[in-house]
């Protein structure tokens, strides 16, 4: 295994960024990356030779698993590369969108560039202070206070006491976490604890903010202050790099998209771009019958009622299709296994585009279905009879709950389908110039007569009567 060249500035961040803006070719560039890779070993156990404590602990804790393992030959290793010979360059007061599906290497990549993790190979240079916002809990010490995390952070990212004084009441009003400011943050919950973590991260002045998809935790209202905040951030001149699955956020925020997909970059280059990259990649693979039973990732609840088995969409003929007609005929067919019956059960069919904006949402007890009195699998089948979706890609999301509950099983991003042009009137019209405008076709009466005196004084008419 090489070792991995990896510079980045010091705590002290006045220290060295002159000597690495001498090694770059650009000098606005802040990050640069060169063939990057970072592999893990699957199937390694614990090495034997952890020493004597460790031998004592494991025997003590398992002694017959601790005999057995002596005697049971090692695992084979696996090599997983999660990053392959990622190579990159982002300027100064760029707003750079990463997108790709999960386990495309986005968080990884994140990560290494917030010196989380170590690279296995290739060399990475970075001009200036990193402020990170990865996971809900990332950089704040459980154990101190809200006030006590705020100056910590300060100081990690090289920042005096009284720089971070100056900011300090900035960054409590927009966490709004006043009345918790001198309780521990493992007291805090997600949705507060996500707030104070980005209002440090945003508001101490990094050179880099670097963002995941932690901001799904926060409600609608704190997102839409986030994106505002990282936008008021690269316009004072600073770097934002954004991972999210929220296309519409991606798109509003970033003028560049980078594409990754099995740990490789399949696209770099103008935002709108990647997003429709993204959009075909996530098409590519999608099945018109998706095994939900074994699903794991992006799903939710915990199934004390029902359980999703399978979600299958079906065109106008009745065949299974992950290609629709505009005005055709489509069918959701869900397999359900109801662990425990009850008269209030609420089952939904989410339609949604790729930039995660909702286009239909279909709910049983809007039409009167509720009750699935008996234990056992269920075959639920939800029919729309003409589908005016524009021309482009769909995602569906499915759930299953008791009414006004959260959900008990919930699947985002189950299945995927296309819509194509299609003939819904007896107008040729052609509907693909208008797909990135509106997405739903809504039939309406439009009339058009000459202006004549006696319909022209009609309209006099009624106007004087409203007077």
């Amino acid at each position: 295994m090489n070792t991995a060249d990896y510079l980045t500035a010091p705590l002290n961040p006045a220290a060295g960024i002159a000597a690495q803006r001498a090694s770059r070719d650009s000098p606005e560039t802040v990050i640069a990356v060169k063939s990057l890779g970072k592999r893990y070993i699957l199937g390694q156990q614990r090495s034997r030779d952890g020493g004597l404590r460790h031998a004592i602990e494991s025997a003590m804790k398992s002694p017959f698993n601790w005999l057995r393992g002596r005697r049971r030959p090692r695992k084979e290793r696996t090599e997983f590369w999660a990053l392959k010979d990622i190579s990159l360059e982002i300027n100064r007061g760029e707003v750079v969108g990463i997108i790709g599906r999960n386990g495309a290497g986005k968080s990884t990549l994140l990560k290494i560039l917030s010196r989380i993790t170590d690279p296995t190979k290739g060399r990475i240079e970075i001009d200036g202070r990193v402020a990170s916002l990865l996971e809900v809990g990332t950089g704040f010490h459980p154990e101190l206070t809200g006030r006590e995390n705020i100056f910590l952070n300060g100081a990690i990212l090289g920042m005096t006491r009284a720089e971070i004084k100056r900011r300090f009441d900035e960054i409590v009003a927009f966490a709004e976490v006043e009345d918790f400011l001198d309780t521990p943050v493992k007291r805090y919950s997600s949705g507060m604890y996500v707030r104070l973590a980005f209002a440090v991260a945003a508001h101490l002045e990094p050179e880099i903010l670097v963002v995941d998809e932690v901001l799904a935790v926060g409600d609608a209202q704190f997102q839409k202050k986030c994106l505002g905040k990282m936008g008021e951030v690269s316009r004072g001149g600073r770097t934002v790099l954004f991972v999210s699955h929220n296309m519409s956020a991606v798109r509003s925020l970033c003028s560049r998209g980078v594409v990754l997909n099995e740990g490789a970059i399949v696209f770099d280059g103008p935002a709108e771009e990647a997003i429709r990259q993204y959009a075909r990649q996530s098409q590519a693979i999608a099945e018109a019958w998706v095994d939900l039973a074994s699903r794991t990732v992006e799903r939710y609840g915990a199934k004390e009622y029902a359980c999703l088995q399978s979600l299958e969409l079906l065109n106008g003929d009745g065949l299974p299709s992950v290609v629709l007609q505009m005005g055709d005929k489509a069918v959701f067919r869900l397999i359900i296994d109801i662990l425990r019956p009850s008269h209030d059960f609420e089952i939904g069919v989410i339609i949604a585009n790729f930039q995660g904006v909702m286009v239909h949402q279909l709910v049983s007890t809007w039409e009167g279905l509720r009750s699935i009195p008996e234990t056992g699998l269920h075959l639920v089948e939800v029919e729309l009879p003409s589908i005016y979706l524009f021309p482009g890609d769909y995602q569906v999301n499915v759930w299953i709950t008791l009414r006004g509950q959260y959900y008990d099983d919930a699947v985002h991003e189950a299945l995927r389908f296309t819509v194509e042009e299609g003939c819904v009137n007896s107008h040729p019209t052609y509907f693909g110039r208008w797909s990135q405008a509106t997405q739903v076709y809504t039939p309406s009466r439009w009339t058009v007569s000459p202006l004549t005196p006696s319909n022209s004084l009609k309209i006099l008419y009624d106007k004087l009567q409203k007077f």
